[in-house]
């Protein structure tokens, strides 16, 4: 900082590189010069002249100071006096980037920020991946200070604990840890706060763009933490010990450490009948291994155990494959590279595009394809199945999307015994797998007790299930899913 206005106003606003938006606006108050400078596109203009100008023009006390301006003339508790420093300039810069209004005067070499941030946002809505019957609708926002407001109004407890990061060396991204104090598991948010502080990144967009630095291991194939964006969800897994990470700038939220049943259950199954959460809940099961398996078992069947199809349905097979190009290897791989194109297709269109587009494909050329003697009917039938399973649990879709080309690709060369061969090994894998100590499988993967297998696959009514916080996450009883 400069002993002059003048400087300062010169000084920052070319460390602003003189952008169009960067305002500043020069006053004497009894001949005392006083400066205020800001990014217009960053503040509520009605409180800059509400909380800043219309006060300081009509002050009219003699010798004004910085330290007097913030006692007694601006009316808000956001404010921060900034005194000469090594680092003052730098910090001034950053907060003007923040929404923080500058203000100099005279000669004094120290400075007031303001806080009158506006931001563009959006009104707190029900998420379109979470919706649900019954329950809360409301989710978070990509505003991380309205996020942490909803996960405070669910647990109005003072054991509740934010810790704040800075992460980007561009973005400057703010993530908070949460968790709750006496219930999640000191480890892990030691070790948490660890990883976050070593992110060493130009910049954090979403909270996705974190999680490769948070697993254990470069890269892993399954999914190391939860995904939620409704507060009841984050409240219900802070309760259970989780420790989740909010990132501002991003609806979703994460939550650590991940168990692999959280993705089968569902925040519907705790607003219906126990009994018909737990059909709901093998349901999903199912579809996991329709979309995983289904189409490796059906060209193993085909390929090699054509002994143990029942004969109709092998004479239904043999004359609708008959006269076909392909192998039945070839066939089942061009209908699935024909559906994924469908998919991104849709996916990436305007939705009322999308939407024509997936009937089109979907119906006519699939039918075009059977009628034209180039894939058939069972093979289209195997496949569409296996796709509309995959998004019984959406948030794994992407690895069972790649479980069911690798069973594929093991059921057209080793047959039935190696899908079950695969299968056993997954399952080991994730069995002996843990993520901060806690098994990937539990409560299963665990020693059983009569408090965590009340809500895995089953589940139990919640009044049998009344301690929801434990002195650690290993104790905990995965009360709510995604």
């Amino acid at each position: 900082m400069f002993f002059s206005c003048d400087e300062n106003i010169n000084y920052f606003k070319s460390r602003l590189n003189n952008n169009m938006d960067v305002v500043n606006k020069s006053f004497k108050i009894e001949e005392k010069e006083v400066a205020v400078i800001y990014i217009k596109s960053l503040i509520d203009e009605k409180l800059l002249g509400d909380i800043i100008l219309t006060p300081l023009h009509l002050h009219k006390k003699k010798n004004i100071t910085v330290s007097y301006i913030a006692d007694n003339i601006i009316s808000t508790a956001d404010l921060e006096k900034i005194e000469n420093s090594e680092t003052a300039n730098d910090d001034i810069v950053f907060g003007m980037l923040l929404g923080k209004v500058a203000i100099f005067v005279g000669e004094e070499d120290n400075c007031l920020l303001v806080d009158i941030q506006m931001f563009p946002d959006r009104v707190p809505s029900e998420p379109p991946t979470s919706a649900v019957l019954y329950g809360p609708r409301v989710g978070f926002t990509e505003n991380s200070k309205k996020n942490i407001s909803m996960i405070r109004k669910s647990l109005p407890t003072e054991n509740l604990v934010f810790e704040k990061f800075e992460v980007g060396t561009f973005t400057k991204t703010s993530v908070i840890l949460t968790y709750l104090k006496g219930v999640a598991d000191n480890k892990i948010v030691k070790d948490l706060s660890k990883k976050i502080q070593n992110i060493k990144t130009d910049g954090i967009v979403d909270s996705h763009y974190i999680l490769s630095f948070l697993q254990k291991g470069e890269t892993s194939f399954f999914k190391q933490a939860g995904l939620a964006e409704k507060p009841d969800i984050i409240t219900a897994k802070l309760l259970e010990g989780r420790v989740a990470i909010v990132v501002d700038g991003s609806p979703v939220v994460l939550t650590v450490p991940f168990l692999i049943f959280e993705d089968i259950q569902n925040s519907n199954d705790y607003y219906t009948n126990p009994i018909y959460t737990c059909f709901i809940r093998i349901i999903r099961l199912i579809g996991i291994l329709v979309a995983s398996i289904a189409p490796g078992v059906y060209l193993a069947l085909r390929l090699y155990h054509d002994n143990i199809i029942p004969f109709r349905f092998l004479m239904t097979i043999s004359n609708s494959t008959q006269g076909l190009p392909f192998t039945p290897f070839m066939e089942l791989i061009f209908i699935l590279i024909l559906f994924q194109i469908l998919y991104e297709v849709s996916l990436r269109l305007p939705r009322y595009l999308g939407l024509a587009t997936s009937i089109v494909g979907a119906l006519i050329l699939g039918d075009t394809g059977v009628n034209a003697g180039l894939i058939s009917q069972p093979g289209v039938v195997i496949i569409a199945m296996s796709i509309i399973s995959i998004y019984i649990v959406p948030d794994q879709a992407a690895q069972l999307s790649l479980l069911r080309v690798i069973f594929l690709i093991i059921g057209g060369t080793v047959g039935l015994l190696g899908i079950a061969g695969g299968a056993i090994y997954i399952i080991n894998e994730m069995a002996m797998d843990q993520k901060y100590n806690v098994p990937y499988l539990f409560p299963y993967a665990a020693k059983p007790t009569n408090k965590t297998v009340r809500d895995g696959i089953l589940m139990e009514p919640i009044s049998k299930m009344k301690s929801k916080s434990q002195k650690n996450t290993e104790g905990s009883k995965n009360k709510r899913g995604n």
